[in-house]
């Protein structure tokens, strides 16, 4: 117990000095990514590194299929071949929006409510992507645009 008490101690440190490098190196896309409900120093600091600058994307779409959070298609011809190449994108941001997805549904009456719309029109895994989706897709305009999470604007799109 010892040592795992040198541990924590050791990555509270660590955590304390990366969150210092956070804010000095994009404080406005750490506080804003801060903002969102569920998003936490560690998942804010992924999605800040990750992403890098979001200029870089040229549009919302990019951006999401660049997350790995829209299925790939194969097609050639008007003819659908399937989902070759489903690992195209970032696994690290999938991850992170994934989390984020399922930390927003903490504690959070209206988010559930969101999903238990959508849950009456696919399975909650689908759902949970869906969300997700919609997560990185508010990311990259908080982003773009420079504002903070809106919380209704979010759940009545």
């Amino acid at each position: 117990l010892a040592i795992l008490d040198a541990y924590a101690e050791e990555l509270k440190k660590l955590e304390y000095y990366l969150e210092s490098k956070a804010k000095k190196h994009q404080p406005n896309y750490y506080a804003q990514l801060r903002t969102i409900p569920g998003v936490g120093l560690i998942l804010a600091m992924t999605i800040l590194y990750e992403i890098g600058d979001i200029n870089r994307f040229e549009s919302v779409q990019t951006f999401a299929s660049y997350c790995r959070l829209v299925k790939c298609k194969a097609e050639s011809a008007g003819k659908t071949y399937g989902t070759s190449g489903n690992k195209i994108g970032n696994g690290h941001l999938k991850w992170v929006f994934s989390e984020a997805a399922v930390l927003y549904l903490r504690g959070n009456d209206k988010a559930r409510n969101y999903l238990n719309k959508l849950q009456k029109r696919m399975s909650k895994a689908k759902a949970l992507s869906v969300l997700a989706h919609k997560l990185g897709r508010c990311v990259y305009f908080m982003l773009k645009n420079k504002t903070v999470f809106d919380d209704e604007r979010f759940l009545k799109s």
